[in-house]
This record gives C-alpha cells, sequence and structure tokens, in this order.
C-alpha cells in the first residue's frame, strides 16, 4: 500500500499483520498497534519527543545486566507489573494475594534445613520467622517449597554488591515445609530502600517528582503440586513509605507485626544478648482449577 497518510497507517499495519499465524500473538499485536498509534495521535507526539523516548528504550536496554534489570524496574514504577499480576492472579477470598516478582530473584539460591539461619552472616537484628502453609480449606499443607529473598539492613540486595563471587548468597534461602505445612528460620531484619535509580528509570522518577523507595519487606515464593504458585512480600507494619511504595506493590493483607522482643531467650531456647524480632505469617495457597 502506497501514499500512506496519519488517517490510514494504523489499518494498513494491521492489514499487514493479519496473516500472522499464532492467533493470541495477532490478538496482542493487533492491539498494541492500535493503542500505540492511539497514543501518538492523542498526544499529538512530536518527532522530537518520540527520537527522545527511543533514547529512553534504548538507555534502559543498555544498562540490563545479569544483576539488573531496569525493564522490570520500568514496569514496576508504571505500575504494569501490578496490573499484570492483578488481573492474572485473582483468588478467592483467604487466599494470600500475589504482589510484584522484582529484578532481585536470582536461579541458584542455596537450600537450607528449616530453622537454619539464612542470613550467611550479615550483620544486623536477628529476626525469626515463622508460620503454616494452608490451603483454602485450612488444612496445612505438606512440605511446600519456599524460596526467600531479603535485602540487608542497609537496602542491598546480594546481587548489588560489588567483588560477589557468583556462588555466594546472603539473605536467601529454599526450604520445604514440613508434613504440617510448618516452616521457619532466622535471618535479619532488612530496611526500606531505593529500587536502583543513577539509570534512566531513575531520570524518569526524578522528572516525575517521584522518591524511588520501597518499604521494607521479606519475598516469598512457595510451591507445592495442585496449587497455584504463590509470589509474594511481607511488609512490615508501620514501616515507612507502605503508602508511596514506587513499585505498587503492597496490599493491606500483606502488612503484619514485627515483633520486639528484649535479650533473654530466642524462639528455639537458646540464650540470646541482644533485642530481637520475630513475624508470625500463614500463607494460604489457591488450588489449580480442574
Amino acid at each position: 500500500m502506497r501514499n500512506l497518510d496519519e488517517h490510514t497507517i494504523t489499518q494498513a499495519v494491521l492489514t499487514r499483520n493479519a496473516s500472522a499465524p499464532d492467533p493470541r500473538l495477532r490478538e496482542i499485536m493487533t492491539s498494541l498497534v492500535q493503542h500505540l498509534h492511539a497514543f501518538a495521535r492523542e498526544t499529538k507526539l512530536t518527532e522530537a519527543e518520540w527520537e527522545k523516548g527511543i533514547e529512553f528504550l534504548t538507555a534502559v536496554g543498555q544498562i540490563c545486566t545479569p544483576t539488573r534489570q531496569e525493564f522490570i524496574l520500568l514496569s514496576d514504577t508504571l505500575g504494569l507489573s501490578t496490573l499484570v499480576t492483578a488481573q492474572n492472579h485473582k483468588k478467592p477470598e483467604g487466599c494470600t494475594e500475589a504482589t510484584v516478582f522484582g529484578p532481585f530473584h536470582v536461579l541458584d539460591a542455596p537450600r537450607f534445613d528449616l530453622g537454619a539461619d539464612i542470613s550467611a552472616g550479615l550483620p544486623g537484628v536477628p529476626w525469626f520467622v515463622r508460620g503454616t502453609v494452608r490451603d483454602i480449606d485450612g488444612n496445612p499443607v505438606p512440605n511446600a517449597t519456599l524460596e526467600v529473598w531479603q535485602a540487608d539492613d542497609a537496602g542491598f540486595y546480594d546481587v548489588q554488591k560489588a567483588g560477589r563471587a557468583a556462588n555466594s548468597f546472603e539473605g536467601r534461602a529454599i526450604l520445604q515445609a514440613d508434613s504440617e505445612g510448618r516452616y521457619h528460620f532466622k535471618t535479619i531484619i532488612p530496611d526500606c530502600y531505593p529500587i536502583p535509580h543513577d539509570g534512566p528509570v531513575g531520570k524518569m522518577l526524578e522528572a516525575l517528582e517521584r522518591h524511588p523507595w520501597r518499604p521494607a519487606h521479606l519475598h516469598f515464593m512457595i510451591i507445592s503440586p495442585n496449587h497455584e504458585r504463590l509470589v509474594t512480600h511481607v511488609f512490615r507494619e508501620h514501616g515507612e513509605y507502605l503508602d508511596s511504595d514506587a513499585v505498587f506493590g503492597v496490599r493491606s493483607s500483606l502488612i503484619a507485626d514485627w515483633v520486639a522482643h528484649d535479650a533473654g531467650t530466642d524462639p528455639y531456647g537458646q540464650a540470646i544478648d541482644t533485642p530481637w524480632f520475630s513475624l508470625d505469617f500463614d500463607f494460604v495457597l489457591n488450588p489449580i482449577a480442574r
């Protein structure tokens, strides 16, 4: 087709894409083209503005590394990650809510026995975490796999630290709940932290007069046969940034009391000479529809 103009270009692209053999790809690309073209028309996008947009997306890609995923940060800070999570994880009332995955998960986290200290020697306030994995009817889910990851008390994940060895992990673990669905481990209290903001996403937030901070939280991914995978956080009650999380990940049902204790005896009956905290949090999994 020749002599295309602003009124005919959209249909020309749709027609060109109509022969895609994958119907879902065809559906997605049709909607994408329609919305992109509508955006350009609605905003009367200039050539200079679109050039800046291309420069921004190029910079997002260029800063990505095996330990930094700027496109996830972009998706998170635009609320797209939360939108996709919410519409794909509608659950019955009583199930634990899902939230954003985030950019700091790794595939090869170490395995620990229940009760282990997963902090790998990180300095900080001791924290004892425990709970039970249940189904929607309240029954324990035996032997569920729990993957846990967290920031340290300065707000950094291990993968952000310069000079880290490839097989060195801090604040990460894969655990298996017991036959009664119970889990427990020791770590340290994580702090709130800013998402990486020295790149293009950070510049975008600055231009929008938005802060890059996330409230303190602990990541969980829980997997069990016959149940949907759960990816979620547990946030600290009364923590900073709960109402302005940079990535829109907070859910009221995921906020819990991180209880302070004086020095004395820890939950395992061992003497402890510093103040410590505890968290009790049960997870409720959604069954896979049959």
